[in-house]
């Protein structure tokens, strides 16, 4: 097994999600302490994301599937009303907002790179794999909910 494949499905996102924001943190040590506009801003987008997450975990409880993004071969529906009419992932949307929120915050254009890198490793690590098991379960039904909802936004 490859390397690259061998590590999907492996990192919970939220704990990527919280690596890429202590990076961010380091990488941004030093600059100007955040101002009430920027505070303001930040809680704001980061609040955005949270909404998105609890959205997203609350359609799928109610769904009575799997939330464990590590299992996705446990999924018992598909679920495509809510907030899963607007993207696909939406926890992972939430993440990488709350992540936005969280470079507001730190006030540099340097921490900008964390949601990219965020996004990057989700997309490739985490949903391309995941996509290819719902693919493989759902099949049809699957198939044009992905040509119906975009997976990000």
């Amino acid at each position: 097994m490859p390397l690259l494949q061998s590590i999907e499905l492996k990192i919970p996102p939220p704990v990527v999600a919280l690596v890429v924001g202590a990076a961010m943190w380091v990488a941004c040590r030093g600059t100007l302490p955040p101002d009430g506009a920027r505070t303001a801003a930040a809680i704001a987008i980061a609040l955005v994301g949270v909404s998105f997450d609890l959205a997203g975990f609350l359609i799928f409880r109610r769904a009575r599937t799997t939330i464990n993004p590590m299992r996705p071969e446990a999924a018992s529906s598909l679920v495509g009303h809510g907030v899963y009419r607007i993207t696909r992932n939406p926890m992972y949307v939430g993440l990488a907002l709350i992540l936005c929120g969280w470079a507001a915050y730190l006030g540099s254009w340097w921490a900008l790179a964390g949601p990219v890198a965020f996004v990057a490793y989700i997309g490739r690590f985490q949903i391309a794999p995941e996509e290819r098991i719902l693919a493989a379960r759902f099949g049809d039904a699957y198939r044009a909910y992905q040509a119906r909802v975009r997976r990000w936004l």
